[in-house]
């Protein structure tokens, strides 16, 4: 027998929610075979099955919150699939150990996971979400009673007829969680200021792509003078735990992400210090493709000390976001704008387009004031206005 344990998800990270099984007791299932769901504060993951054999007990229901090392489920190595199966339960029957309880067949699986049932490929199971239909109020009519894609549409074109109480997914819960405490425990200020954002017209003139091909973002220029300027700052490059402020020689910076329908995750640019904008453009692209195909891991999601907001539009002038303990300042960045702008020519006061961007600081008043984070904003967009595009992309 072998026991399946909830393993190790990172460093500070001592439980985990039981999300979804993808087998069921009686399954057969392959090594390295995805098993589970489950969810932490950092980051869902599929966990893969240690061992070949027969499920023959899950311990931890879905929805059960377990402790890292913990026993969720057990597998009977000697009770294997016959030779040519494959991982499917479907596939082949299994062999059973002697005295096992006869196991009933599973049904076939297509191309995606079943809900009561009712067989949903990845495409059906997204329109049917989207359009608020509940898959098992919807008759198929693929083969063996599948949920095609043109049921779905038409399900979805009806509509449903009375109200829906949806739940809150599990990333939009905790993101609220987080969020809620960090407003209670650390008193919150904001700032604001406007500055010179014209290195944004040399950066257009020369191309928005790097030497290696990546895509340098408005982000990605301001980030590169912001963290500059934390070398100067270094009270806003901490944390505070425990009625103590800790300072970091390393500046890893947290990038706030969108995640469609689950609130919102923080990769981390680790060791962001000495980086040139060629090379910070190429790490958040790195970390943008692990967040699209789902492959982001803990330590992508852990160990940031400052973070950056960015807008979330080009008509957001600034944000004003919270917090994300146990760091003590986030960096909002509004849009980069074309406004009227009044500058000196020979004495003579003129009017002329120029472009500006919105600087906004959140800090915690334990470790800062708004004198403090209007200089080290300030300091920022002197370092943005200095910014050398050319060597650096």
């Amino acid at each position: 027998m072998a026991d399946v344990t909830l393993p190790s998800l990172g460093e500070s990270v001592t439980e985990g929610i039981i999300t979804q099984w993808f087998k069921k007791v009686g399954d057969a299932v392959a090594r390295d075979e995805p098993l589970f769901e489950v969810s932490t504060d950092k980051v869902d993951s599929e966990m893969p099955s240690p061992a070949a054999g027969v499920l023959t007990q899950i311990l931890a229901e879905e929805g059960d919150t377990v402790q890292t090392g913990a026993r969720v489920a057990v597998i009977d190595e000697s009770a294997v699939a016959a030779v040519g199966s494959t991982s499917n339960a479907s596939a082949s029957p299994v062999v059973p150990t002697p005295g096992a309880a006869p196991r009933a067949s599973a049904p076939a699986v297509t191309e995606g996971r079943g809900v009561n049932g009712v067989v949903l490929s990845p495409v059906v199971r997204r329109i049917l979400a989207d359009g608020g239909v509940e898959p098992s109020t919807v008759t198929g009519t693929g083969s063996g009673g599948a949920i095609t894609r043109r049921d779905a549409e038409r399900a979805v074109a009806q509509g449903p007829t009375e109200e829906v109480i949806v739940a809150l997914s599990n990333g939009r819960r905790r993101m609220g969680q987080h969020m809620s405490v960090s407003v209670l425990s650390a008193p919150h200020g904001f700032v604001a200021v406007e500055v010179d954002a014209s290195v944004f017209d040399e950066l257009d003139a020369q191309g928005r792509e790097t030497r290696e091909g990546f895509t340098i973002t408005d982000e990605s220029v301001v980030t590169i003078a912001a963290v500059r300027a934390l070398a100067e700052f270094e009270f806003l490059n901490a944390t505070f735990a425990n009625d103590q402020l800790t300072l970091h020689r390393t500046i890893s910076v947290g990038f706030t992400r969108h995640v469609e329908d689950d609130g919102m995750l923080v990769p981390v640019v680790h060791a962001a210090a000495g980086l040139t904008l060629r090379a910070l453009s190429r790490r958040t692209a790195e970390l943008d493709e692990r967040l699209r195909s789902r492959q982001l891991n803990a330590d992508d999601l852990m160990g940031g000390t400052f973070t950056v907001a960015s807008a979330t539009s080009e008509h957001t002038m600034w944000t004003e976001p919270i917090i994300i303990q146990p760091e003590v300042a986030v960096l909002g960045i509004g849009a980069v704008r074309q406004v009227p702008v009044v500058v000196v020519r020979a004495g003579v006061p003129v009017l002329e387009v120029g472009r500006r961007v919105i600087l906004g600081l959140t800090f915690d008043h334990r470790v800062c004031d708004a004198a403090a984070a209007s200089k080290y904003l300030e300091r920022v967009g002197e370092l943005l206005a200095g910014l050398d595009v050319a060597s650096e992309r």
